[in-house]
């Protein structure tokens, strides 16, 4: 069973939370995901509670270093999951990015420019559980 780190928007915007505790459940099928937390409604755009932000960086880099891979619901935008992409690719790791199209908006030329990147655009849920099922 692979390890895989999954990446979402925490304080950059929690509006996709439900989505990504759909894809996190859709990975665990097949993969030990590190970060089921990232799913949780009990987190809001605050961030985790009790933890500093240092803890959560040398947690979180960690994780990284651990897992096998990375997906990236990268919807919503977010510094953090851009740092994390970055930090993943200087290790080398595979990275998966989930990118739902939105009229009059564009995914950032520094991913889509990116080929160590395997990038999938979908439009509905069942379109993005479908991909995932497929890594």
């Amino acid at each position: 069973m692979k390890k895989v780190y999954f990446a979402g928007s925490i304080r950059g915007g929690r509006q996709d939370a439900e989505l990504y505790k759909k894809i996190i459940d859709k990975l665990s099928e097949k993969h030990k995901v590190l970060t089921e937390h990232i799913g949780a409604k009990t987190i809001d755009e605050m961030g985790e509670q009790g933890m500093t932000d240092e803890d959560i960086y040398t947690r979180d880099t960690m994780w990284i270093k651990e897992a096998d891979f990375v997906v990236a619901e990268v919807t919503t935008t977010s510094l953090g999951v851009g740092y994390e992409i970055a930090f993943a690719e200087n290790l080398g790791k595979p990275i998966y990015c989930l990118y739902r199209k939105q009229n009059g908006k564009k995914l950032s030329a520094m991913l889509t420019g990116n080929k160590n990147l395997h990038i999938t655009q979908y439009e509905t849920e069942a379109e993005v559980l479908d991909a995932v099922s497929k890594i």
